[in-house]
């Protein structure tokens, strides 16, 4: 699997999905194409799916929010008889490459993130109608849904089969929303997990893995009805009207580079090293609500927010071995500042100034994920100021230039604190990235917060504790070449391991224990014999011969 995996689509792209719009109320329906496989050698049978398929459902997520905010109910169901869904591919997880398996099962669950926080954050909650088999990531798809309703038709079901069938977990957080967000009982969980057949009628019900079981006669009447009642709370009858998000702005380069319009990607394939450098606005900020909505997609804040998050998803399922990612920034900070002023002003009381800050709070969790050693570097000229001075707290290391640097007219490195780097951008932990960073000394998060909108050069940031490490002219280049050639020479497992911990200070949520799970337990099992060997149960699924294990406990 060496193609180059593009995760831009529109609606006239689909091959998977389609979306039916009634005012307030969508229909987002499962329709796969068997031959629409993103690879060879697997057709998507039964409304199994891969990476294409979920690229088009993160693309439907995010264009609900910005192109219909009149939406308040999405139901999601199946276009086809008697298969709500079966799952992820099989064939397609038994040819694959351990990365993209991986890489696959964290893009799917951020998909299924964005879905599951757009009733609370945006006003549209996502109900699951499940008519047919509903197994492994199929059951996922609905366990990310508000609310999940299963036809009593004596054949539909729910299941989560990995563990008996493939020898694997379910990949997306399965197993975490069913004890943590439906809260099944532990034994019954054990029983329902440990089923090919899965669990229906009213025993799915009262296991708590649904929320209710209908007639079939009834079915359609019923979800209809409960979705229009949820879209009118949820709405009000609001008369919004979205913005389209066009086509972004990208091309790619013969020596790996990529360029958008704020985004530059530069990789050195030698080094194992990427630099991604964002630009700051060169415009003024938007001066009315007006004005944002006829700029739309075009927006600064919005714009980059768009290119950075493609560019981290290339980097991640394109250049696995770019092992390195050095974020840096150009531009001006007080521009930046008045974009983000007018944003946060206007928040509450304008749903795209609301979606544009969700977004970047999405982007910055998906950075937050990213299994690269991350690093900023704070030059002369950069522009790390509030939600790109996120990029600085989120990162493994930063590195920042101190004083004069010789024949360097560029105005010196400086880092600005705003409103953004205290509440609306937190971690999957639920604390914000300052917080994270002092655990241990909250008393600095108050600190820093007396210096917001001020520039903070070098010493102040040192101070402040908002840099890893403050260098002069002298020992600049010397200090960040060594760093990188050392980061490169380390174990890429044991840095995915070290950094996946070291970021992730303080409390639990079902977030974090969904991608703590993923990073750790599936890295393992998917690399293990049982699963993935030439006896194992990936490889035997389908032929009649069930997988050999090596029976040892480890």
């Amino acid at each position: 699997m060496n193609k180059v995996i593009d995760f831009r689509t529109d609606p006239s792209k689909y091959r998977h999905w389609r979306v039916e719009y009634d005012g307030p109320v969508a229909r987002l329906i499962m329709d796969v194409d068997e031959k629409g496989g993103l690879f060879e050698g697997y057709e998507l049978k039964l409304n199994s799916y891969d990476l294409g398929v979920d690229i088009e459902l993160a693309d439907i997520v995010q264009r609900m929010r910005f192109e219909h905010p009149e939406v308040g109910a999405v139901v999601m169901q199946s276009g086809k008889d008697k298969v709500f869904c079966a799952g992820a591919n099989i064939r397609m997880l038994g040819g694959a490459a351990h990365a993209h398996k991986v890489n696959f099962c964290k893009f799917t669950n951020e998909t299924r993130n964005t879905y599951e926080a757009a009733g609370a954050e945006s006003g549209q909650h996502y109900i699951a109608a499940v008519k047919g088999s509903c197994a492994g990531g199929g059951y996922e798809l609905a366990l990310a849904c508000d609310e999940i309703y299963m036809t009593d038709d004596g054949s539909t079901s729910v299941a989560l089969p990995e563990v008996p069938l493939l020898a694997v977990l379910p990949g997306t957080g399965g197993l975490t929303r069913v004890t943590d967000k439906r809260k099944v009982r532990r034994d019954l969980a054990d029983v329902f997990c440990s089923i090919e057949e899965g669990v229906r009628g009213t025993r799915a019900k009262d296991w708590r893995l649904v929320d209710d079981v209908v007639a079939n006669s009834k079915f359609d009447e019923f979800v209809t009805g409960r979705a229009t009642e949820i879209a009118a709370k949820a709405k009000g009858g609001a008369d919004l009207k979205g913005i389209e998000l066009g086509a972004l702005d990208r091309t790619f380069h013969d020596d790996g580079a990529v360029t958008y319009s704020l985004v530059e990607v530069e990789i050195d394939r030698k080094k194992a090293v990427a630099t991604v450098t964002l630009s700051g606005p060169d415009e003024e900020a938007p001066v009315s609500l007006e004005q944002l909505h006829l700029q739309g997609d075009r927006n600064w804040m919005l714009r980059l927010a768009r290119e950075l998050d493609d560019a981290i998803l290339h980097l991640r399922l394109n250049e696995l071995e770019a092992g390195v990612i050095i974020f840096k920034t150009v531009g001006d900070a007080e521009k930046l500042a008045a974009h983000e002023t007018f944003m946060f002003a206007n928040r509450d009381n304008d749903w795209l100034c609301r979606e544009i800050c969700l977004y970047w709070k999405r982007v910055l969790k998906r950075i937050d994920m990213t299994s690269r050693s991350l690093v900023a570097l704070v030059e002369n000229g950069s522009c790390f100021t509030g939600v790109l001075a996120e990029l600085l707290f989120a990162v493994d290391r930063s590195y920042m230039m101190e004083g004069d640097f010789e024949e360097d007219n560029r105005p010196v490195a400086s880092i600005m604190l705003t409103d953004a780097n205290f509440g609306p951008f937190p971690m999957s932990n639920d604390l914000t990235r300052l917080q994270t960073r002092f655990l241990g000394e909250p008393e600095k998060v108050d600190e820093a917060g007396d210096e917001k909108g001020a520039l903070l050069e070098a010493f102040d940031a040192e101070r402040l504790g908002l840099i890893t490490f403050a260098y002069d002219d002298v020992d600049w280049d010397d200090e960040v070449r060594i760093f990188l050639e050392e980061r490169a020479s380390f174990s890429p497992d044991a840095m995915t391991g070290m950094e996946a911990n070291l970021r992730f200070a303080g409390p639990e949520t079902m977030e974090t224990r969904i991608f703590g799970r993923l990073t750790a337990w599936q890295n393992w099992i998917f690399q293990r014999p049982n699963a993935v060997g030439e006896t194992g149960a990936l490889q035997r699924y389908g032929t009649g011969k069930r997988g050999e294990y090596d029976m040892r406990r480890v």
